[in-house]
């Protein structure tokens, strides 16, 4: 269903008709997709739909400038123009309406996504890449209005990474960094925040971007004049227009409905980027929604009597058949049977879409009534499994919940009976959610040969008079290793490049590895994020800093609904192995000492989350992440860059395990859970515990999302019969989550003779100042008391009351 330009120097009227046909083919064949997907959501075969109608015919013209390489970041409207690229099938567009969990029928997410949001394989079925060079690519997409647009950026910057720095295997990825990132937006949806932010940056970068605004004057159903100063984004951009003294953008305007200026304005947009390698912005004007927002409402409850005739005379598609009417190209009742013609197609591919989804579980239903069936047969309880089995098999277009529905209550009527249908069942329902749940539930991280879980342990080493250091030395040393082992490998973020960043962890290796591959950024944490995103999801391993862990929160619903989503929301057929650098905890002040693991680790899921306890453990936790292909958050101690750590001689080389728990100190009393910064005070309050006869265990956490894998501490629990968590993030937060993985995944509890305790942070943001500090954070007397009080309760004897 794809189109194509004719790229002839010279073609003939019958080429250039054929090539008009067919994309009027194709824009009534993607209206007719919008029309009968309306109606399959409102008959209740579909859940929700939101559509592309009133675009289609810009979205052709994009489509011929579109080459093999490029990639689209797009919102959920731009299903005409993945048609075009032959991305999208009738039969796959209803897949997604439907949610299929095949992949083979519902390439685009298996069922996970809502339809209207697209994607391409960036992957093989085994998590390898793909050669990208050689397809139209679009990087998967996502429902949060403008949340598209950093990732946008990172795909066009990866095109600039690719032509200007030396070294790097392109031969997957880039063809001379010749490729652009394209993206699209509708205007209501330019008022938030990260266009803004994309926009400024993309024009500092100066990175072959184009950007295409669907103008449809309206944000649902609020008007432009509620969104936009003067109604117009255009307009108010005008600043962003390159001249010859300025470098910035090339603006352009166009009317939706205009066939031939809409080709002509993507075709020069297209040769300008790609050249000059300079962002690109097409202000796409006067379309229309024929159908409204969504299949939640109508249009007709917001739009006037004018507005709607205007609508209907200037729809796209019906301006392109009176312009090929007018031009000759074709006749009316040549096009009229087109489109009759049209909707027969569209409807086939609507029926084979359904009978591809049901069939399957019209099937695993007839396994399910006969195994109810016998278990009746065989049940003084028969009449009640019966009723379950009537109630399954009339339904006329079952759902798998139903099907587990009804056989597993039918287990509860049987639960005292010792039969072999019984088992039967038993066994059926078992393999069968072993079977089914994978299909909701797989590919939150890597299933791949190279996921961080697979990497194994490289301690560092040491010479016999091993060089004392500065923390960030150590660092340093291994951030200059990785540059010069992974050409691909690059940073970038707030004072990151030329100070060499605000604690010298990448002292002077800008001046080493050049501006590109170490490099400052702007004051803007999203398109930090958003930088990353998108050269990870074109083959470069970009480490993107964040220069404190507070500053995550301006960062976080990228990280959220993006970053962390990628691989779930592909079924594994696309990636981004960002890895996110920051530093936290121990300072003083409300802004730059928070600690809100609580909320990242319930946001971010899907993204690694480390808490390294020195920066040997951090430098090791880079070089296993650059070997495996999972994003993750790294949080450094903020106040551990000074303290001094021996210097390795195997830097770039030793690996800190993923998932894995170190204990660092054995004792027999109680079992102390930390990480990070509070470790120190842990370690500090073991070495007095000891003078009052209390001899503690100390576990370092070191890696919160995934969490003790080996559930090791369960193991020391065992020994110990007691444990604390101790954190600094508030109570309910980080120290929650772990005494949660320690009681219900560990089962825990078993062995415990105290009552588990957690020891966290005051509730409100820490003060300014060391007594700021003391009094909002975990102190060392506050670790001391809190653990003599748990062994006074076991003994009161040898440990009477303090206070």
């Amino acid at each position: 269903m794809n189109t194509n330009s004719n790229t002839k120097t010279e073609i003939t009227f019958d080429d250039f008709k054929t090539e008009v046909l067919n994309d009027y083919k194709l824009a009534v064949t993607s209206r007719e997709c919008s029309l009968l997907g309306r109606r399959e959501v409102l008959t209740g075969k579909a859940k929700f739909g939101i559509f592309g109608d009133g675009k289609e015919i810009p979205q052709i013209a994009w489509a011929k400038a579109f080459k093999n390489g490029d990639f689209r970041s797009g919102y959920y409207r731009d299903q005409t123009f993945m048609m075009a690229i032959g991305e999208l099938t009738i039969e796959q567009f209803f897949a997604g309406l439907y949610a299929d969990t095949d992949l083979n029928n519902e390439p685009m997410s298996a069922g996970r996504q809502m339809g209207g949001h697209f994607t391409t394989h960036s992957l093989d079925e085994n998590g390898q890449w793909k050669n990208l060079t050689e397809q139209k690519n679009s990087s998967a997409d996502i429902s949060p209005t403008a949340g598209q647009m950093p990732r946008l950026l990172g795909l066009a910057q990866a095109s600039k990474i690719y032509r200007e720095v030396d070294g790097i295997d392109t031969t997957k990825f880039s063809k001379e960094g010749n490729e652009i990132a394209w993206g699209t937006i509708g205007n209501a949806s330019t008022s938030e925040g990260l266009f803004f932010e994309t926009i400024n940056a993309a024009g500092v970068l100066q990175v072959p971007m184009v950007i295409s605004i669907w103008d449809d004057q309206y944000g649902i159903s609020v008007h432009a004049r509620h969104q936009t100063t003067k109604e117009n984004i255009s307009e108010i951009l005008k600043g962003f227009q390159r001249n010859e003294k300025d470098k910035g953008y090339e603006i352009f305007r166009v009317d939706g409905w205009n066939y031939p200026e809409l080709i002509d304005t993507y075709q020069r947009a297209a040769k300008i980027s790609r050249t000059e390698h300079i962002p690109v912005m097409i202000h796409v004007q006067e379309l229309t929604q024929p159908q409204g927002h969504s299949t939640s409402g109508s249009h007709e409850r917001y739009k006037n009597q004018d507005r709607l005739k205007w609508e209907a005379e200037y729809d796209c598609n019906v301006q392109m058949r009176h312009w090929i009417i007018e031009n000759n190209i074709s006749t009316d009742e040549e096009l009229t049977a087109l489109e009759r013609s049209i909707k027969k197609t569209v409807r086939e591919g609507k029926k084979a879409a359904w009978s591809a989804i049901i069939n399957p579980i019209i099937e695993e239903r007839k396994e399910a009534l006969a195994l109810l069936s016998n278990l009746a047969n065989s049940s003084p309880n028969a009449a009640f499994i019966t009723k379950l089995k009537n109630e399954l098999a009339g339904f006329d277009e079952p759902l798998r919940k139903n099907i587990l529905s009804a056989t597993r209550k039918a287990l509860r009527y049987v639960v005292s009976e010792q039969t072999p249908e019984k088992v039967a069942l038993q066994n059926w329902v078992n393999n069968y959610l072993n079977n089914v749940q994978p299909k909701y539930s797989s590919h939150l991280h890597s299933q791949s040969e190279q996921s961080p879980l697979n990497q194994a342990e490289i301690l560092p080493t040491y010479n016999t008079e091993a060089e004392e250091v500065d923390g960030r030395v150590v660092l340093r040393e291994n951030f200059d290793a990785i540059f010069t082992k992974y050409p691909e490998a690059l940073i970038f973020g707030e004072d990151a490049g030329y100070i060499g960043d605000v604690n010298q962890g990448l002292e002077g290796l800008q001046e080493k590895h050049g501006e590109l591959r170490v490099s400052d950024t702007g004051i803007r944490e999203a398109t930090i994020i958003g930088q990353g995103i998108g050269m990870a999801m074109r083959g470069l391993r970009p480490i993107a800093e964040i220069q404190y862990l507070d500053y995550i929160m301006y960062a976080l619903q990228i990280m959220s609904d993006d970053l962390a989503t990628v691989q779930y929301r592909t079924k594994g057929r696309q990636k981004a192995p960002l890895i996110v650098r920051t530093r936290g905890h121990r300072l003083e002040g409300i802004w730059h000492s928070g600690s809100q693991m609580g909320g990242i680790l319930n946001l971010i899921r899907g993204i690694h989350v480390l808490v390294p306890r020195n920066m040997t453990k951090a430098a090791g936790f880079y070089n296993t992440l650059l070997e495996s292909d999972d994003p993750a958050l790294v949080v450094e101690c903020l106040n551990g860059y000074r303290l001094k750590e021996k210097l390795p001689n195997n830097i770039g080389e030793f690996k800190t395990p993923i998932g894995v728990v170190e204990t660092i100190r054995e004792g027999e009393d109680i079992t102390l859970v930390s990480y990070g910064s509070t470790l120190r005070l842990v370690e500090k309050a073991a070495k007095e515990l000891v003078q009052v006869g209390i001899d503690v265990e100390i576990i370092d956490v070191q890696s919160l999302l995934p969490f003790d894998i080996n559930h090791d501490i369960v193991k020391s629990i065992a020994k110990t019969n007691r444990v604390m968590v101790i954190d600094e993030d508030v109570s309910g937060g980080a120290s929650a989550y772990i005494l949660d993985e320690i009681l219900n995944t560990q089962n825990a509890f078993q062995y415990l003779d105290s009552a588990p305790k957690t020891l966290a942070a005051k509730q409100h943001r820490p003060a300014y100042g060391t007594d700021g500090d003391y009094f909002s954070k975990p102190s060392t007397e506050d670790i001391f008391e809190a653990v003599y009080d748990v062994m006074h309760e076991v003994n009161p004897t040898a440990h009477p009351k303090l206070r």
